[in-house]
C-alpha cells in the first residue's frame, strides 16, 4: 500500500469519526518533532503511517513513538502510529484505524496548555468630583 493511499484511507476513517484532519502538519512538542500525516489540532488526535517510501523511519523512530505513547497515556495527545509492515493493505490498516478510533471515546483529549495571557492592569475608578473650594472674599 502506498503512503498516499494509506493516508487517504486513514483520513476518511478519522473524518467519518468526526475529526477535522489537516494533512502533513509540522508537529513540534516536548522534544518530539516530525511532520504528522494527519492531525486534528483542536481535538489533539491524528495518525502517522510509517513507510520507507516517505522516509518516515528517520524521524518517527522508537524514541518518538515512545514519547507519543506516553502523551497518550497522560491523556494529552492521541496519535495512531502504524508501520507499513504491520498494516500492509487496506483491510489491516482499516482495522487498526477503527480499533484506535474506538479507544478515543474512552479518553477525551485534554486541551493543549494555553500560553498565559498578558496581565492587564485593573481598571481605574473614574476620578470622583470634589466640590470646588470656595475662594475667600476680597477685602474692600
Amino acid at each position: 500500500m502506498t503512503e498516499r493511499d494509506a493516508c487517504a484511507l486513514l483520513k476518511a476513517r478519522f473524518e467519518q469519526a468526526g475529526y477535522e484532519i489537516d494533512d502533513n502538519v509540522p508537529f513540534d512538542e516536548d522534544g518530539v518533532r516530525f511532520e504528522i500525516d494527519g492531525f486534528d489540532a483542536a481535538k489533539r488526535v491524528g495518525y502517522e503511517y510509517v513507510t520507507e517510501e516517505a522516509g518516515d523511519s528517520w524521524d518517527v523512530d522508537g524514541e518518538v513513538i515512545d514519547a507519543l505513547n506516553a502523551a497518550r497515556r497522560a491523556g494529552k495527545l492521541f496519535i495512531l502510529v502504524v508501520n507499513e509492515h504491520d498494516a500492509p493493505d487496506a483491510g489491516s490498516l482499516g482495522k487498526a484505524a477503527d480499533a484506535f478510533i474506538a479507544t478515543l471515546g474512552e479518553q477525551p483529549a485534554k486541551k493543549a496548555p494555553k500560553q498565559p495571557a498578558a496581565s492587564k492592569p485593573a481598571p481605574k475608578k473614574p476620578a470622583s468630583k470634589k466640590p470646588a473650594a470656595k475662594k475667600p472674599a476680597k477685602a474692600r
